[in-house]
């Protein structure tokens, strides 16, 4: 695959993940009016990330990480891959049908795990009862991305793309059902979870069976490939496992102040929306296409393919990070202001978005990197990466609480973040000239470095202007659409001056 392929996919995965957390951001926009930051938005909140915390360790994490260079280099090598993905597809579902069940019922352990804060009030009792609820959403979900990894090693990006749209728009559907036959709105919630699990795992059911693979119902065997699977699984797991230690240690710290974790949450749908459009799409498409590049020995395609993967993801990001820290209270006021959401929340809404903010090009960078070792099916170096960036989490968490209250957590993601990149970058400069940055990628990012900083002066400039504007309710939008306008031309304009990229390629990048 052509560096111009790879990003022709990682903009066709980008483009659906731009609409899935544009969607999203709607979805917690209509929440953010009906429930605002209080106790029922707490508790769902926990509820639902509980399934989401264990599918990203299991699945999204420690499983695909495993999976899919396995899977991408069977399919190179014209093995029998896909008896492999049945036997791995059998024991997922074994396992989560397992899972699900002692989740659900140790809820009110998990609860108390994730927001100790909540046990005395009546927070703790809801999050405990949208928990049972939501629980069983591991299990869709889990075989949901194992499914998006066969998809994606077959270059088929949009399928599995199309489906974090489709959990949105039944949420937001769901919303405005309860809002109009006047259910009650968490236990709405709640129970929307379970019904997205359906449809997700339904289309992308569907789609694999279009593609040729139609899961069975078997026994999983213990295999050779198999146990290899789970020998590189072990310490992906235990990474995963300390990246949702930090989400813990985030709750924890947050749940002693009530509305915290929702000002996180909010904020954290912000900040996902570019990170989700370039660090998942590039880290997805990135991982199956180095696998291929390793197993056929192509170390200069390899290079290629990692040095344009990353300069594309940091044209994208900076940019999108120095406009979060720059216009983290306009954004936040005019998305979020209404309803239950009151001043109170703009302003802690929009401090964790600005230190969010800071911290996106780590969180992007993450991406970019970890592929370079689950492409060698080295999952040791992450681990211990891992174990390091959790502490300064932790440290940061509880040692910062004191001093600057509920953004702590915000404070050490973003921190902990920049140290798992900065061992993440050291550990690859071993590997060869596959992780070697080239004479161009070194040429440009001072380049687009210095084009994001004079957008956001030019941003920061026009905010003063608008701020009358950007505070009226009949302007408001169109002043906020208006600052977003100029962000863009001016860095792309700064871009062009500097020329931190070139039409021709922004030309290629239609062809094909």
């Amino acid at each position: 695959m052509s560096s111009g392929r790879m990003i022709r996919n990682i903009l066709t995965l980008g483009g659906w993940t731009l609409v899935s957390r544009g969607a999203g951001l709607f979805r917690e926009l209509m929440m953010a009016a009906y429930l605002g930051a209080g106790p029922v938005a707490d508790a769902f909140n926990v509820a639902f990330s509980l399934p989401n915390m264990f599918r990203r360790f299991f699945a999204e994490g420690a499983f695909n990480q495993a999976f899919v260079p396995l899977y991408a280099k069977k399919l190179q090598a014209g093995e029998d891959a896909e008896e492999f993905a049945q036997n791995a597809f059998a024991g997922m579902t074994g396992f989560l049908i397992v899972f699900s069940v002692l989740g659900t019922l140790a809820m009110p352990w998990l609860v108390w795990a994730m927001a100790a804060g909540f046990v005395g009030d009546a927070r703790f009792d809801l999050a405990v009862d949208f928990g049972r609820i939501t629980f069983c959403y591991i299990g869709f979900i889990s075989l949901f991305a194992l499914l998006s990894g066969i998809l994606n090693a077959h270059g088929r990006f949009a399928e599995s793309g199309f489906v974090p749209v489709l959990m949105n728009v039944v949420f937001i559907a769901a919303i405005l059902l309860a809002a109009q036959m006047g259910w009650d709105m968490g236990l709405t919630l709640a129970w929307t979870v379970p019904l997205t699990g359906v449809a997700q795992l339904g289309w992308t059911l569907y789609a694999a069976r279009q593609m040729g693979f139609r899961p069975r119902l078997m026994w999983p065997r213990m295999t050779p490939d198999f146990r290899h699977l789970l020998v590189i699984m072990g310490p992906a797991l235990l990474a995963g496992g300390v990246v949702q230690i930090n989400l813990l240690v985030s709750r924890q710290v947050a749940s002693g102040t009530e509305g915290a974790i929702s000002w996180l949450v909010y904020a954290d749908r912000l900040y996902q929306l570019p990170l989700g459009v370039v660090a998942i799409a590039v880290g997805t498409v990135l991982l199956p296409e180095l696998s291929r590049r390793l197993r056929a020995g192509d170390a200069e395609g390899g290079r290629e393919a990692f040095n344009r993967g990353t300069e594309f993801a940091l044209f994208l990001t900076l940019p999108a990070a120095v406009a979060l820290v720059v216009l983290a209270y306009p954004i936040t006021q005019v998305l979020y202001q209404r309803g239950a959401f009151g001043a109170e929340d703009t302003a802690a809404t929009a401090l964790a978005l600005a230190i969010y903010g800071a911290g996106l090009p780590a969180f992007v960078l993450h991406k970019v990197l970890q592929p370079l070792y689950y492409a060698r099916e080295d999952t040791k170096r992450p681990f211990r990466y891992a174990v390091w960036s959790m502490v300064a989490n932790a440290g940061l968490a509880f040692g910062l609480m004191p001093l600057v209250g509920f953004s702590a957590a915000a404070w050490a993601t973003t921190i902990a973040g920049w140290t798992m990149v900065l061992q993440l970058w050291c550990g690859a400069k071993g590997m060869g000239p596959e992780a070697a940055f080239d004479a161009r990628f070194k040429a440009r990012l001072w380049r687009i470095v210095l084009a994001a900083l004079g957008m956001g002066a030019v941003l920061y400039a026009a905010t003063y202007g608008l701020s009358q504007a950007l505070t009226s309710p009949g302007l408001r939008y169109a002043a906020l659409g208006g600052l977003v306008a100029l962000g863009i031309v001016s860095y792309f304009v700064l871009g062009f001056v500097l020329r931190a990229y070139r039409l021709s390629e922004l030309k290629g990048l239609r062809r094909g």
